[in-house]
């Protein structure tokens, strides 16, 4: 195997030795981190900012962006939790209804951001930072800052499993197989692929791009609102900083993954890797005992590190790529 080979070997695997290094470096600091209770609840943990880092995924894809994600999350939850306070949505078919309003809205949410993007063509930073802010501000004006309370049927559910899986887990693998399935074997899948890398070829190809796009921002949003009721059903109740920051933890696990920020490379399987090696840092800090006001700091860090190396990773295969095909 040759230098520039094995190069982009490393740097497209450089996520798995990432979090093989993570892994191995909080088990040697604290035994207890390789516990198999400690490995199940960080999978279930990771389980909901997996299930967003998916939609984020095709968002990325495309070369956009979405921060509303969380603000999504917040509105989400709340149609849900709101419905659920009347008693005629405590039981089980209620509780049905009530979260397909949820995920109802969070599509909605999506569509909006959308809508924005391709029709009124603002740039997608701009509106899903927009969104971000209008979204958590008309959940604080409609729930004047009070807290939801989740049913305890809800709660049930969530809690629940299925052949021994928790129902959190048991979502994540039906969204992720779901994404996989989209994205690499039918035609909108490679659509994405061809938008993101290059739209104006992709245009001129006869690709509705812009279908594509609005498409690729709904199905973020159905993710976000997907990883807001899973969330709020192991949390189980529902107040203002619900999903504050967790737009950072999902673009931080979907590039982690080795999804880019310049599009059209990235996998629905980076999303698990990724969702899971940002989990895997929480979790692991809590047991090596990092101080609660440096742990920020340091996911501010990984962030980074994700950026940086996705940047590097972009230019460094291309570079490879280059020199690949020169003759000799």
């Amino acid at each position: 195997m040759t230098r520039a080979r094995l190069g982009e070997l490393v740097l497209r695997n450089m996520t798995l030795i990432i979090f093989i290094v993570v892994f191995v470096y909080f088990g040697v600091q604290a035994p207890r981190f390789f516990g198999v209770d400690s490995i199940a609840n960080i999978i279930k943990q990771a389980s909901f900012i997996g299930i967003i880092a998916v939609g984020m995924t095709f968002v990325l894809l495309t070369a956009g962006i979405d921060l509303s994600v969380g603000s999504n999350m917040y509105l989400s939850a709340m149609a849900a939790g709101y419905l659920m306070q009347n008693p005629a949505f405590q039981n089980g078919p209620g509780v049905v209804v009530a979260l397909f309003v949820g995920l109802l809205a969070g599509t909605a949410f999506g569509a909006v951001n959308a809508f924005c993007i391709v029709v009124l063509r603002i740039t997608p930073f701009l509106v899903t930072l927009a969104t971000m802010v209008a979204g958590r501000g008309l959940g604080t004006a409609i729930t004047e800052s009070f807290g939801i309370e989740m049913p305890g049927p809800y709660l049930a559910f969530g809690a629940s499993n299925l052949l021994g899986i928790p129902m959190p887990i048991v979502a994540f693998v039906i969204v992720v197989v779901g994404a996989h399935i989209v994205l690499s074997r039918t035609q909108f899948g490679r659509q994405i692929y061809a938008v993101g890398n290059d739209p104006v070829a992709a245009r001129k190809a006869g690709l509705a791009v812009d279908r594509i796009l609005f498409l690729a921002y709904v199905i973020c949003g159905f993710c976000a609102a997907v990883g807001g009721v899973t969330l709020i059903a192991l949390i189980g109740r529902l107040n203002q900083t619900f999903g504050v920051g967790k737009e950072f933890d999902v673009i931080t696990a979907a590039v982690l993954g080795g999804t880019s920020l310049f599009g059209g490379v990235g996998t629905a399987w980076g999303a698990v890797m990724g969702s899971t090696l940002v989990q895997m840092v929480q979790s692991g800090m809590i047991f090596i005992g990092v101080n609660l006001y440096l742990q920020p700091m340091v996911l501010a860090l990984v962030i980074f590190l994700a950026i940086f190396a996705d940047a590097l990773r972009t230019a460094r295969l291309e570079k490879l790529r280059r020199r690949m095909l020169r003759p000799d």
